[in-house]
């Protein structure tokens, strides 16, 4: 269902297991390192098959990492902020290249309108902290018995802004937000999305770079591990078959996996789930090139599908095309989303949400679901560099389900997919 923040900027986040919570936090070579062994005669052909992508990652640069700080501090002249508050997460490694975890310790980093970055931290991270930071080496840090929120405040009035404007980025929980507010009460505390979301909504070359490599190694995960199936599996035995083939690769990923009638719903279901020949199974996840993540879905039956899952996989195919086709710059969200969303409804399978259940597609980047989302409603306008997932879906109560996802980037004069896609359900992967 849509957020009704969501066209405000404030990011949905959906935690898939590991991939999420752990990779996220993990630098490429830790990911690679911390990925499932197995030995090659332990595994399928079609995935003992797969290669190696991991060297061919290139990070991204401290260039470009400067240039984003630029970009910051110019959104925060244009929207009144002084300083610029991000704790642990997505942005915190945008801008800094630092992989931290949200916890009840603080720490993040201080941007100024003008000046230079000032990292807070405890003290007993200083060294952590200086190891992962790629611009800057001002670390401020506090010790456990002291309050962190007053050296927030005292960096703060050393920026000369203590009665300024204090921009929070968005996912910065309430409770750290509050404290600083208390240890500053004379400044003005702002959601500062329009900064964050301002650099990040907008894809570099290289990190289309790293979304291109990472969506196409979940295509070849999807390809070896279908290839691979058997009857009588669970969906866990297939979610191992997903990581191992990530092993693989070197790049740490994973997938939800549902079995026939469960495919019936968007998000799936926990119940126990066995394959059968003829009945579908939908993959949907990705894994992470540099922190960059690739976003997935896959419908498959093992063995002959029926007349209507073929004619559902159709109409699917179809919607994601026409939503392709009209994605340029210019055009609104609402528009992408609806294009799809005629085809579903002139098929039978209408009105409205009835049986497409779901937006279109979310942003994507750093975090899996980010800025911004097609979705009826949505007026934002498309720009170049834009990536969303373009992920049309047609869902059955009690049959079955099918949905199709790859990733969509707007270009100069009109859009195209980071993979292709898939043609047929006899024939997936082409």
């Amino acid at each position: 269902m849509a957020n009704p923040s969501a066209f405000n900027g404030t990011r949905r986040h959906f935690l898939r297991n590991s991939l999420a919570v752990g990779a996220a936090a993990l630098p490429l070579s830790q990911m690679a390192q911390a990925a499932p062994a197995a030995g090659d005669g332990d595994l399928p052909a079609s995935i003992r098959a797969l290669k190696p992508v991991a060297a061919q990652v290139v990070p991204i640069g401290n260039d470009e990492r400067m240039a984003r700080v630029t970009r910051a501090q110019q959104l925060m002249g244009q929207h009144g902020i002084d300083v610029l508050f991000i704790g642990a997460g997505s942005s915190l490694t945008y801008f800094t290249g630092m992989h931290w975890w949200n916890s009840e310790r603080l720490t993040g980093v201080l941007l100024p309108r003008s000046g230079e970055l000032v990292y807070v931290t405890p003290e007993f991270e200083r060294g952590r902290t200086l190891e992962q930071i790629k611009l800057g080496n001002d670390v401020r840090g506090w010790q456990e018995d002291e309050d962190p929120y007053a050296l927030v405040a005292r960096v703060v009035r050393d920026m000369g802004h203590a009665t300024g404007v204090i921009g929070m980025e968005e996912t910065v929980p309430f409770f750290r937000a509050k404290g600083i507010m208390d240890a500053l009460p004379q400044a003005r505390v702002v959601d500062a999305w329009p900064v964050s979301a301002g650099c990040r909504r907008v894809k570099s070359p290289a990190e289309l770079a790293l979304m291109k490599l990472a969506n196409a190694n979940t295509l070849a995960v999807y390809e070896a591990v279908w290839k691979a199936l058997q009857p009588g599996m669970t969906e866990q035995d297939i979610g191992g078959l997903v990581a191992m083939a990530y092993a693989r690769t070197g790049l740490r990923g994973d997938a939800d996996v549902n079995i026939g009638k469960y495919t019936a719903s968007p998000h799936g279901s926990d119940k126990p789930q066995h394959l059968v020949e003829g009945t579908p199974i939908i993959f949907d996840g990705g894994c992470r090139a540099d922190g960059y993540t690739s976003d997935m879905t896959r419908t498959v039956v093992l063995g002959q599908p029926s007349d209507e899952i073929r004619r559902i996989f159709d109409i699917v195919l179809q919607a994601q095309t026409a939503a392709l086709k009209v994605a340029r710059p210019g055009v609104t969200m609402s528009a992408v989303d609806g294009a799809a969303r005629k085809v579903i409804s002139d098929a039978g399978y209408g009105p409205d949400f009835r049986y497409f259940s779901h937006r279109l597609g979310h942003g994507i980047g750093l975090d899996m679901h980010e800025w911004d989302y097609l979705v009826r409603g949505n007026q934002h306008v498309l720009e170049p560099g834009m990536t969303f997932s373009d992920e049309p879906g047609i869902y059955l109560p009690d049959q079955f389900g099918v949905r199709l996802e790859d990733i969509l980037y707007v270009t100069e004069d009109g859009a195209a997919l980071m993979t292709p896609q898939s043609p047929s359900i006899d024939q997936p992967f082409g």
